[in-house]
């Protein structure tokens, strides 16, 4: 059993390995303030950097991008897809807005716009192009975009591709809208290919996942096809 006496100097000589430890660290703050303060300093002018290219920047060119893309949309869900793209004199198109305005989200949103335009003008390279630089972290909309660039790719004549871009836009967000779309666009272009197991896999997983979706309506004639051909 430890007497007082030896509980006592044990508790001295944590005091003064803490007192030991509180020395050095003096020590190493007194030697080390000008690096410390320029340290502090400058991750300060970072914070106030990205504050101010945000608040007057970003920000009011995102209100100026939101005004322009608005007009391009109407354009857009009116079909006219050179007004959409170009603008129509007195308003940005889909193409100017993306590139003034890039480091908005309505100027990223702005390439996903211009690339479906493309797409439905059968100008697929261009579609690719605009397509691939979208980004922003609506992952609905990424898989959107992700789904049209495979069918561009799809219109290229590379089916290895545009399977490829199928399933990330199936699986980039599980949900009952574009899970079931892209996985059924893959079995399609699957069957295509001869691949008829692999058809065959993506539709059951429409049945099995997604019985809700509009593919899983008549999914079993599908799978059904797919079945047949595997034994022929």
């Amino acid at each position: 059993m430890t007497s007082k006496k030896e509980q006592e100097q044990k508790t001295e000589k944590r005091l003064e390995n803490i007192e030991e430890t509180l020395t050095k660290s003096e020590t190493f703050l007194i030697e080390n303030q000008k690096k410390i303060s320029l340290v502090v300093g400058i991750i300060l002018l970072v914070v106030l950097a990205i504050f101010g290219y945000n608040k007057y920047i970003v920000e009011p060119k995102t209100q100026d991008a939101q005004e322009q893309i608005y007009y391009a949309q109407q354009f857009f869900q009116a079909d006219s897809l050179d007004k959409a793209l170009f603008g129509d004199g007195n308003h940005l198109g889909f193409v100017d807005i993306a590139e003034e305005y890039s480091v908005t989200k309505p100027g990223k949103l702005a390439n996903y716009y211009a690339g479906i335009c493309y797409l439905k003008k059968g100008d697929f390279d261009k579609a690719i192009e605009y397509l691939s630089k979208f980004d922003l972290d609506d992952k609905i909309v990424i898989a959107m975009a992700k789904g049209a660039l495979g069918d561009a790719y799809m219109e290229k004549g590379d089916m290895d591709k545009a399977i490829d871009l199928y399933l990330k836009a199936a699986t980039i967000r599980d949900n009952e809208f574009t899970s079931p779309l892209f996985y059924f666009k893959a079995a399609e272009t699957y069957e295509l290919q001869g691949n008829y197991a692999k058809a065959l896999e993506n539709y059951q997983i429409i049945k099995e996942r997604y019985p809700r979706s509009n593919q899983a309506a008549e999914i079993d004639k599908y799978i059904a096809r797919a079945e047949t051909k595997m034994n022929k």
